[in-house]
C-alpha cells in the first residue's frame, strides 16, 4: 500500500495521473466498469475523481443524458444514465468529456461515476467512501486524508 495522500498537496489547477489502480464500478450486482487504466485528477482540497477509460465501460449500460455542466479546467462535460437490467434507472450516474481542454486531452470520452450514485465503487478492492454532496464526484479512500470538499458547507473552500 502507498502511504497516504493529502488533498492539501495536490495541484490547482488539477493534474492528470494514470494509474494502474484496480478500479470498478459495480450497480445491480453487474459489473459496470473494470479497469487498471484509470485516470486521476487532482485537485487540490478535492479527493481524486478516477476517469475509466470508455473501452472498459459496459457502453450497452449507458444513455446520453441532456445534463450538461462546465469546469473551469476541463471544459464542457457531457452525463449518462445508468440502466442496469433489473435496477432502477440512475439518471446522471456519471460524466465525460468529448472534448475536454488542453493538458487534459487524454480524458476524452472517459467516464467518471459518481461513487454516491451506483451501488459500489473500489479501488484495488477498498469501497470509495461516497461524498455527502450531489456535486461533487470524487473517490475517497483510506489513502486519502483531508480534510476534502464534499460536505455541506464545503462548497465554497
Amino acid at each position: 500500500m502507498n502511504a497516504p495522500e493529502s488533498v492539501w498537496d495536490y495541484p490547482r489547477p488539477p493534474a492528470l495521473d494514470h494509474s494502474t489502480e484496480h478500479v470498478r464500478v459495480i450497480h445491480g450486482g453487474i459489473v459496470v466498469a473494470d479497469t487498471r487504466r484509470s485516470m486521476r485528477i487532482l485537485e487540490t482540497a478535492h479527493a481524486p475523481a478516477y476517469y475509466i477509460p470508455r473501452e472498459d465501460v459496459r457502453a450497452d449500460l449507458l444513455a446520453a443524458s441532456p445534463t450538461r455542466t462546465v469546469c473551469e479546467f476541463k471544459g464542457s462535460a457531457r452525463y449518462v444514465d445508468l440502466a442496469v437490467p433489473g435496477a432502477p434507472v440512475v439518471r446522471d450516474a456519471g460524466w465525460w468529456y468529448p472534448a475536454p481542454r488542453a493538458p487534459y486531452v487524454e480524458l476524452t470520452d472517459a467516464i467518471c461515476f459518481y461513487p454516491q450514485r451506483v451501488d459500489l465503487c473500489e479501488v484495488d478492492g477498498e469501497q470509495v467512501i461516497p461524498l455527502d454532496s450531489p456535486f461533487y464526484g470524487d473517490w475517497p479512500t483510506s489513502r486519502i486524508t483531508g480534510p476534502y470538499k464534499g460536505a455541506p458547507g464545503t462548497e465554497w473552500w
